[in-house]
């Protein structure tokens, strides 16, 4: 992997050079640990023309959230207790003679942006924009084989729950249960907050779960995923509790699923991102659910579970093949419940079989 890192930060000390800068300043944690293999609490990582160097406040640990670390960069540790990496990074970059920096605008706060012109006030700092996150939105098979585990854990999880008795359990014991399953499997935590939706709460989109029990003839929405070696899925489902699914209960969930199909379908190479939106939106808009839609239909994973691209309606840009994305349209309807269908799939041309999906759970309506 040590070859792939410095590949990495080798393109991107291209693209800085390209734009007249002769290092780069990377600060956002999950940048940093695409660039170096781990991030540790505090580090920062300076690509430089002479030498690429990671910053930490204190020895990295070697904890599993950390990641491992690439053992052909170097590290230094800061003596004193409270100094600033960053600050560290751009007074290397300074008796280094570079002229230029760039930095993570985005991330750096002002105050921190202020220390480092401080220390190197000769040394022109330029914004290094997103280009490390774009770098990020195609990944290669290695990260694809982590999400792949990721979605396989998160799929087992979530099958394990559906196998017991829920009526009568309230959504936060059911999102713990779900987050224990998650580590009982192999993840190093949950990707992100579970929500689980009973009842009038169901479909609601990240749904923060409350202690409402669930009750027979309730839609029961779940939304999970697992953190594998630092890289995030995504899968939601929506069931019926104990009963014959009602008659609008059916309707609606066929919507959504002809929508969330559409959306898959469109996920080809080249594709606006707009156009994967619009493909789902429209289903769902055609049938009068336009105004409560969210603001996307779905988004880019990887090292972070809301990434680029955004499938959204004014969202700039095209699909390339090997981008992960989830797709994840829902319907809440106010006082009754609603519906949510999300996976994780990874875009691929169609010689290759078209669109991988990750989250494999089956989109069947069960009565459970």
């Amino acid at each position: 992997m040590s070859d792939v890192y410095e590949a990495r930060r080798g393109l991107l000390r291209e693209r800085c050079a390209a734009a007249g800068n002769s290092a780069a300043l990377v600060t956002r944690p999950a940048n940093v640990r695409y660039l170096a293999g781990a991030s540790p609490l505090g580090a920062v990582l300076l690509v430089g023309p002479a030498e690429d160097v990671l910053f930490c406040p204190g020895a990295p640990t070697g904890e599993a959230d950390e990641g491992r670390l690439d053992e052909g960069l170097r590290v230094s540790v800061l003596p004193t207790p409270g100094a600033d990496p960053a600050v560290a990074a751009a007074d290397l970059a300074a008796a280094n003679r570079a002229d230029s920096l760039a930095v993570e605008e985005h991330h750096l706060t002002v105050g921190r942006h202020r220390a480092v012109h401080s220390v190197a006030p000769r040394l022109r700092l330029a914004d290094l924009g997103t280009a490390v996150e774009q770098q990020r939105l195609v990944k290669d098979e290695e990260e694809i084989a982590c999400l792949r585990i990721a979605a396989e854990i998160a799929d087992q999880a979530l099958g394990e729950l559906l196998e017991s008795i829920l009526v009568g359990r309230t959504e936060r014991h059911l999102a713990l249960e779900l987050e224990r399953r998650l580590v009982d499997h192999g993840a190093d935590g949950p990707a992100f907050p579970t929500s689980v939706g009973t009842g009038p709460h169901s479909g609601r989109s990240r749904h923060r779960p409350s202690d409402r029990r669930v009750e027979e003839g309730d839609f029961l929405s779940v939304c999970l995923g697992a953190n594998y070696r630092g890289y995030r899925c995504e899968i939601g489902r929506t069931f019926v509790i104990g009963t014959t699914p009602a008659d609008w209960q059916i309707e609606l969930y066929d919507l959504v699923f002809a929508a969330q199909r559409a959306g898959r379908q469109a996920l080809v190479p080249g594709a606006a991102y707009r156009e994967v939106d619009h493909a789902a939106r429209s289903v769902l808009d055609s049938a009068g659910h336009g105004e409560a839609l969210a603001g996307w239909m779905g988004h880019g994973v990887g090292l972070e579970i809301d990434e680029d691209p955004q499938l959204a309606p004014t969202a700039m840009g095209k699909l390339d093949a090997c981008v992960p994305v989830t797709v994840e349209p829902g319907v809440h309807l106010p006082g009754r419940g609603g519906v949510r269908i999300d996976d994780t799939l990874v875009v691929r041309p169609e010689a290759d079989g078209g669109p991988e999906l990750l989250t494999i759970t089956t989109k069947e309506l069960l009565a459970l």
